[in-house]
This record gives structure tokens, C-alpha cells and sequence, in this order.
């Protein structure tokens, strides 16, 4: 009886860990992932296992990581300095596939404008958003230009209002993201005044720990999945930039701008990537925003996740 009992607990465990929904981030920021959505090709693979695939928009970094610690996706778009500090901060991230290597942010300028070098900013206004490769970017810019955030005023916006607030002269800089960035440098004549792609970190595929040890076969799944919509964005860049430019409301002259400044050409994760995210994480933590007690190369570590891409062979 006492048998009969525990295979009886063990079958109700194993029923309420299945999957019976998988959800996923879209972002006008991860080209890889409107094709993806727009091909219905993960739909195709797990409709053999019975689970559905639920999209849900990401408007940035802080967004997807946010919900990934809600619980709320199981798959989200972020930069990997975000899903660095995410982890510092206690969400339970990893980063499991590169869906690209942009130089997705800048300085921004409105069109006319004054400002045209970092030591400018100082006493001015600048939108950024908080937890996100924009504001990381404005902070590492500042401080290889003598700067810090006290030496202007950063006013915190969701990426989409720091772009309205910048063209409606609210605030006197925009630390930018593509294909925002683009779109106000195409239709409004903005200015990208400060550019240094080696600070942009990595676009990063992440999940939520537990998830990826509890279900190893699904990572995989949409990590193959990525890949057949990667292959499929890099053999067709005219289709990409119809995709992009309709999923983001966007000309396709502003899809080829962003297109212009993001290589699609590697998705695997791993030593390459982590030096990046553990560079820009000590470079913050010189700067006090992460606490000295942290160990960032320990945090970049843990952080990020080759098994999935090795396993896969992908390159």
C-alpha cells in the first residue's frame, strides 16, 4: 500500500510539472525573435507535445527580465549586462543563446541640438532606462568622460518615452535603443553625438534556472527553434527588414538603419560573451553601482549557460 501510495505521489509530481504552455518574449530589439513569432515554427514543434506557445511583448531589458522572475515567460530578450545585475539582485536568470551582437545603443541628440560630446551632458537632462545596455552605456560613457550621474540629471523613461520626451525638447539627451534609435535618427534627424560599440553588451536569450533544469529538452527545443529563424533572417535580409518594419510599426528605411548595426552571425554563448558582461559589470562596480562585496566574475559565471548551445552545436 505504502508503494501504491508513493508511485501515486510521484505521478501526480511528474503531472504538475508538465508543460502544458510555454511562454516566450518578442522585442523590437531581437530581430531573431520576430521571425520566429512571425513563422510560427516553435508552434509547429511543441504542438507534437501537446503545448501551446503564448508571445508577450518585451519593451526592454527590465521588462523581460522582470517577468522572468514573475514567472510570467519562461524565455526572455535582454542585454547581458541587464541579466548580470538581474542576477546580482537575486533573479535567478541564465543565459542560454546569443540572438545577436548590436551596437543597439548611443548617445542621442535632437535634431539641431547643441550637444555634440559627453562633456556636454553635464547639467543637462538625459532619459534612460533604468536596468537596461542604454543606461549601462550612459554610465560606463560617463565614466570614461570624468563624469557621473550627479553631474546631470538622468530622468528615468521606458525607452519608448525617452525617445517622445527627446523630440519634444523634455529632455536634452536620449541614451538610446534601436530601432527607436533609428527611427528618430531617419524621420526626425536626430544625432547619434556618442557611439562606442565595444561597450554595447551582447543580446542574450534567458531563462529562469529552475526552468532549465526542470525542462532541459525545452530549452533546446527553442533554442533550435532560434536557430531556424536566425538561418532564415541571414539568408533573407529583405524579408527581416519587412518583418521588422511591420511588427515595430517602423519605415523599412528604419529597419535597414538597425539592421546596419546588428551582426547576426553567432548565437553560441560562452567565454567570448561572458569577458564582455563581467567587463561591464566590474566597470559598474568601480562606478558604486554594484556593491564592492560582489563578485563579478563569479556572478558572469554562474550567469552564463553554454551546455545547451554546446550540446547543440552551435556555432
Amino acid at each position: 500500500m505504502a508503494g501504491l501510495i508513493a508511485l501515486g505521489a510521484a505521478g501526480k509530481a511528474q503531472a504538475a510539472d508538465k508543460v502544458e504552455e510555454l511562454t516566450l518574449d518578442y522585442a523590437y530589439y531581437n530581430p531573431v525573435s520576430l521571425v520566429l513569432k512571425n513563422k510560427g515554427w516553435l508552434e509547429e514543434e511543441l504542438k507534437k507535445d501537446g503545448i501551446k506557445v503564448k508571445w508577450v511583448l518585451s519593451l526592454g531589458s527590465n521588462k523581460a527580465l522582470e517577468f522572468l522572475n514573475a514567472k510570467s515567460l519562461d524565455f526572455g530578450s535582454s542585454a547581458g549586462a541587464a541579466a548580470l545585475l538581474a542576477r546580482i539582485n537575486g533573479n535567478p536568470v541564465k543565459s542560454v543563446y546569443v540572438y545577436s551582437k548590436p551596437e543597439w545603443t548611443a548617445l542621442v541628440a535632437a535634431k539641431g541640438s547643441p550637444i555634440q560630446k559627453v562633456s556636454d551632458l553635464k547639467g543637462k537632462r538625459i532619459a534612460a532606462t533604468r536596468g537596461t545596455d542604454p543606461h549601462i552605456f550612459l554610465l560606463r560613457t560617463l565614466a570614461e568622460n570624468g563624469l557621473t550621474e550627479k553631474d546631470l540629471k538622468v530622468v528615468l523613461l521606458q525607452h519608448q518615452d525617452g525617445k517622445l520626451a527627446l523630440l519634444k525638447g523634455d529632455v536634452d539627451a536620449w541614451a538610446g535603443l534601436d530601432p527607436l534609435m533609428a527611427q528618430a535618427e531617419v524621420d526626425d534627424g536626430a544625432k547619434l553625438f556618442y557611439r562606442n560599440a565595444e561597450i554595447n553588451t551582447w543580446g542574450v536569450l534567458n531563462t529562469r534556472e529552475d526552468f532549465a533544469s526542470a525542462h532541459p529538452e525545452l530549452v533546446a527545443k527553442v533554442i533550435g527553434a532560434y536557430e531556424k529563424a536566425r538561418a532564415h533572417a541571414i539568408a533573407n535580409p529583405d524579408e527581416l527588414k519587412k518583418i521588422i518594419a511591420e511588427s515595430a510599426k517602423l519605415t523599412e528605411a528604419v529597419a535597414a538603419r538597425q539592421l546596419e548595426r546588428t551582426d547576426l552571425s553567432t548565437a553560441a554563448i560562452g567565454p567570448r560573451q561572458q569577458k564582455t558582461i563581467e567587463a561591464a559589470g566590474i566597470a559598474l562596480q568601480k562606478e558604486g553601482v554594484i556593491a564592492a562585496d560582489v563578485n563579478v566574475p563569479s556572478v558572469a559565471a554562474a550567469l552564463v549557460d553554454s551546455s545547451f548551445v554546446t550540446k547543440l552545436g552551435v556555432k
